[in-house]
């Protein structure tokens, strides 16, 4: 259903147009996705700046370092792994907007996408780091290099692929997220992309909701177009973690 009725609203128009100059009334070919498109993309991007160094330095330390606190850690990490994606947005509202008296911007999303990409990235980073055979490290060490020397240039660059696959796979879990973002504030339609990270943004599955209240004919046919478009996204990202994944494991 959300195809046949989706199909008649997608074009050229849905990637180069926003809906700053357009209205519910307006036909299917005008207005577009663009404004929505380039928040979800810069949202995602922040959220990935934070979450990586974080998911990356846990992986590390549950398999390179494997401190006193390591089942700890492991045992939060898989906690988070099962945390509603509500509950990220109302931690980031409870403290970003009712303790510190801000308002919503792009760094709070970002903020509760990051908190949710956190256990996915740092569960997928420490299989990839198990994976590399110890040969590799024994080598570095018996040439004298530190245990850290080791990581940086021998343990990373070989778990390249697979790291990148624990990104997008961590990009595809909070993409189509819509719940943290509305308990933060992000309710109003906004229909320009963003222009820094201080200022609001709409974002794709927000955008779908927005719209999908809206009962004219017209808005349903766009509001489909909309998740066909999230859709497309989302399996675009899952097949690119599949074929990284696949090419990784061939190399090893």
């Amino acid at each position: 259903t959300t195809i046949l009725k989706g199909i008649k609203g997608l074009g050229f128009h849905v990637f180069t147009q926003t809906m700053a100059a357009s209205s519910y009334s307006d036909p299917l070919g005008k207005g577009g996705l663009l404004h929505a498109i380039i928040g979800t993309l810069y949202l995602i991007l922040i959220a990935t700046l934070i979450s990586l160094p974080l998911s990356v330095l846990t992986a590390l330390y549950l398999t390179e370092i494997k401190g006193r606190f390591a089942g700890l850690v492991r045992f939060f990490v898989q906690a988070m792994s099962g945390v509603p994606s509500i509950v990220a947005g109302l931690f980031v509202y409870a403290v970003w907007m009712i303790q510190l008296g801000n308002k919503y911007s792009n760094l709070a999303g970002a903020v509760s996408l990051a908190i949710l990409m956190i256990p996915t990235v740092s569960r997928t980073a420490e299989e990839v780091l198990k994976l590399i055979p110890s040969d590799l490290r024994e080598a570095g060490l018996a040439l004298g290099a530190t245990q850290w020397r080791t990581v940086a240039m021998i343990v990373l660059p070989a778990a390249r692929s697979g790291l990148i696959t624990a990104v997008i796979l961590g990009v595809a879990r909070v993409a189509g997220e819509t719940a943290p973002l509305l308990m933060i504030g992000m309710r109003a339609f906004i229909a320009t992309p963003p222009g820094g990270i201080v200022d609001p943004a709409t974002v794709l599955p927000v955008q779908i909701f927005l719209w999908s209240d809206e009962v004219s004919k017209g808005f349903v046919e766009k509001t489909s177009a909309a998740i066909i478009v999230l859709l497309a996204f989302l399996l675009a990202m899952n097949g690119l973690a599949i074929y990284l994944r696949n090419k990784f494991e061939k190399r090893w």
